[in-house]
């Protein structure tokens, strides 16, 4: 077996994941021992996104890992962000931190590039919690907020600046509430305010909660979400939040001193310039090995693809817990088209869901031998944490 070059673009989950699988995979002597393995990605840490709340929350959150503390060895890391794929020559291009384009050959490559948060318009006001600046923008504006308060006279301005409202009640708007929950209250009595005066309203646009989970454990998120100060608003839309009033779906006008958007993902729009073939929401097309149509060689996982199961024609899901056994099925699938062996086929991820309810407090639900199972509390916490860490490829 002639020595390779293997890309992997991306060092999201899919793509920490996809090394570390393929990694193993050469070990175990299934790909050439002189694989040159390569990883690119814009930024010299993986970024832990689906816990961008925690920065918001609170000061302390550090919740990036060096790439270099993942693959101390075995791995060339690249700094840089790939702005075109030649599938036909087998070649990309892209461009470094200093603004300098260069080309790699490659022979396996595998696009891991996922999504990213979907943002309302300027004029809809608020802050979107996209990343990093943004979650350190709304910590400053709350802490902002807190100050102005301490020194109010006004009971009702006061009450305006102490409320938080959360536009989008997906498990991602959920998590952020639960964690304000906790955190911003400590944060009122550091600054000699009243913690029962802060208000956090989650706005639900749907009748419940968790829709892809059974009403119960709907009714039981939402209690555990009250118990913890959140209050949840359903069937309301936030359009737009404009000098510290929030305009609902329903007429409704609510004072608040700060509105964040958690409306979900979308498709990296990066795709859409790399010359791939895309499906016309922006999603790259595979087959049921995670092979891009018409492009040998090239290989996509993550929320970046859409990969549906060949069984049962179910679309996978786009969270992180998706990741790892895409990852470790594309490893073997890669190895068997190296080998010109039959490939393993897509399965879908078993119907599993954590979600975190702040510090040590989370809920777990799925679904075996048709019995809904639920498990709330700190075990429930230690799970989503575990999930959270195993996805980020911590021990």
């Amino acid at each position: 077996m002639k020595n390779l070059t293997c890309v992997v673009v991306g060092g999201g989950y899919a793509g920490i994941h996809a090394v570390q699988a393929i990694r193993k995979a050469v070990k175990e002597g299934n790909m050439p021992e002189k694989l040159r393995l390569v990883l690119i990605d814009k930024q010299p840490y993986h970024l832990r996104k689906v816990l961008l709340f925690k920065p918001a929350a609170a000061q302390t959150g550090e919740i990036t890992v060096p790439l270099e503390q993942l693959f101390p060895e075995g791995v060339e890391l690249i700094e840089a962000s790939v702005t075109s794929i030649a599938s036909a020559g087998k070649r990309l291009q892209y461009q470094d931190a200093k603004g300098l384009t260069h080309a790699l050959d490659y022979d396996i490559l595998v696009l891991t590039v996922g999504s990213i948060v979907r943002e309302p318009e300027p004029e809809q006001g608020g802050i979107a919690l996209t990343g990093l600046e943004a979650a350190a923008r709304i910590r400053a504006v709350w802490e902002g907020n807190l100050r102005q308060a301490s020194i109010e006279p006004q009971a009702e301005e006061r009450k305006r600046l102490m409320t938080i409202a959360i536009a989008g009640a997906g498990i991602s708007g959920i998590e952020t509430a639960a964690e304000l929950a906790a955190g911003v209250r400590l944060d009122a009595e550091g600054f000699g305010l009243d913690p029962k005066d802060v208000n956090i309203l989650l706005y639900n646009a749907q009748d419940r909660l968790f829709p892809q989970g059974p009403a119960k454990a709907s009714r039981k998120l939402e209690s555990l979400l009250a118990a913890s100060g959140v209050t949840t608003v359903h069937q309301r839309k936030v359009l737009q939040e404009q000098d510290g009033l929030l305009s609902l779906s329903s007429g409704e006008k609510t004072p608040v001193g700060l509105c964040i958007w958690t409306l979900g993902t979308r498709p990296n729009p990066g795709l859409r310039k790399m010359g791939l073939p895309l499906t016309p929401d922006g999603f790259v097309p595979v087959d049921g090995s995670y092979r891009v149509q018409g492009a040998q060689g090239l290989y996509s996982i993550g929320d970046c693809a859409r990969i549906i199961d060949p069984e049962t024609g179910r679309e996978d899901g786009k969270t992180c817990k998706e990741a790892t056994p895409q990852a470790a099925r594309l490893a073997k699938v890669i190895a068997a088209d190296l080998n010109g062996q039959p490939a393993p086929l897509h399965k879908s991820y078993m119907d599993f869901f954590c979600i975190g309810l702040g510090p040590q407090q989370g809920l777990v639900w799925t679904r075996q031998w048709g019995l809904d199972l639920i498990i709330t509390g700190k075990l429930g916490g230690r799970i989503r944490k575990m999930t959270w860490d195993m996805a980020s490829l911590l021990k």
